[in-house]
């Protein structure tokens, strides 16, 4: 988790909403992104969407389901979806979304979900950023 949380401190100083996601295959990275939603220009660009892309990338195929991977914030539910879709082992997430978190077995039936991962570290980096921008 550490990982996505330098991934999403990244995305803070792009302008970009701070989260970050981290894909792991037997403890070795595979592939991490910080939100470049602001940076592309693109609302697909959330940071599970682009480090499903360049893991899958890497690893030459569009199911990665010896793979876990570790996200700041629960996923919304176009990045369940994708992380259901690329059939992902286990998500760990840090911070619960209560208006856009959409992780539930209805979503994504075949992986296992382990929430509140470093929950105060990640809902603080949020809280701050939001808090700044308010200022």
């Amino acid at each position: 988790m550490e990982l996505a949380i330098e991934e999403a401190q990244k995305a803070k100083l792009r302008g970009s909403v701070p989260i970050g996601a981290v894909i792991v295959r037997n403890n070795m990275l595979v592939s991490t992104a910080g939100n470049e939603v602001i940076k592309n220009s693109d609302p697909t660009a959330h940071a599970e969407i682009l480090a499903i892309r360049r893991a899958c990338f890497s690893l030459k195929s569009h199911i990665i389901d010896d793979c876990d991977i570790y996200v700041t914030l629960e996923p919304c539910a176009m990045c369940a979806q994708a992380i259901s879709l690329a059939r992902i082992r286990r998500l760990y997430f840090g911070a619960y979304d209560t208006k856009r978190g959409a992780v539930n077995r209805w979503v994504i039936s075949r992986t296992e979900i382990i929430g509140g991962v470093s929950e105060i570290q990640c809902t603080k980096i949020l809280q701050n950023f939001f808090s700044e921008r308010r200022s």
